[in-house]
């Protein structure tokens, strides 16, 4: 009879890469939170965590996939919660309860990984330092990519055919950037403040597109 458990040493030796890595991750956002992207280097990472430079770059290209790895995370957590919404929940009724779902359980979903207070502080860092904004810009392009696709979906939709998905997802995540902009700018980091500014913004997005602003006389 063939034995099919699986070999003990096989899982010990993926949980410690996790490990490894985990461990990589958490320095290098301490420590460019502390001193900054620029001015750490991947020999500081490594002499933090006691490890070589050959085996950071057996888990990461470079600081930049690093610096994004845990907003990987959160990009990942936000697309299932909007994946998760009822089916007939308009567009942006289930992108706004999704991204609020998101922030609710964020903390749950990377406990395992680093602390929250430490990747909100990474993510200020971020919209704070041009050549992470930079990529950061490019990347939320291909992120609103792929939320039309999931909205198109759901509503049985051809992308390349109805422009409402992307239209939709634009002025969400337009507030979105600007939500984030404008909370990196404030004194308060914390999950709470984005969360309260993200809803109140998104409650906007209607009256805002109104045909009139005036209010009557």
């Amino acid at each position: 009879m063939t034995d099919e458990r699986p070999a003990p040493a096989a899982g010990l030796r993926e949980r410690k890469k996790r490990r490894t890595r985990d461990a990589l991750l958490r320095a290098a956002l301490l420590l460019f939170v502390e001193q900054g992207y620029e001015r750490t280097t991947v020999d500081e990472i490594t002499e933090t965590v006691e490890v070589s430079q050959r085996t950071f770059f057996r888990y990461f290209a470079n600081k930049e996939e690093v610096a994004f790895a845990v907003q990987d995370l959160v990009e990942s957590h936000f697309l299932a919660a909007l994946a998760a919404r009822p089916a007939g929940e308009p567009p942006l009724e289930a992108m706004r309860g999704a991204v609020l779902a998101a922030w609710d359980t964020l903390d749950e979903a990377l406990s395992e990984v680093v602390p929250v207070d430490l990747y909100m502080r990474s993510y200020r860092l971020i919209e704070s330092t041009p050549a992470l904004l930079a990529v950061h810009l490019r990347r939320s392009t291909e992120m609103e990519e792929r939320i039309a696709r999931l909205i198109a979906g759901r509503e049985g939709l051809d992308l390349d055919a109805d422009p409402r998905p992307r239209v939709a997802v634009a002025a969400f995540c337009g507030v979105m950037r600007v939500t984030g902009r404008l909370w990196g700018q404030g004194e308060d980091v914390s999950v709470t403040a984005i969360r309260r500014m993200t809803e109140a913004y998104l409650d906007q997005i209607g009256p805002a597109l109104a045909t009139d602003w005036r209010s009557p006389e």
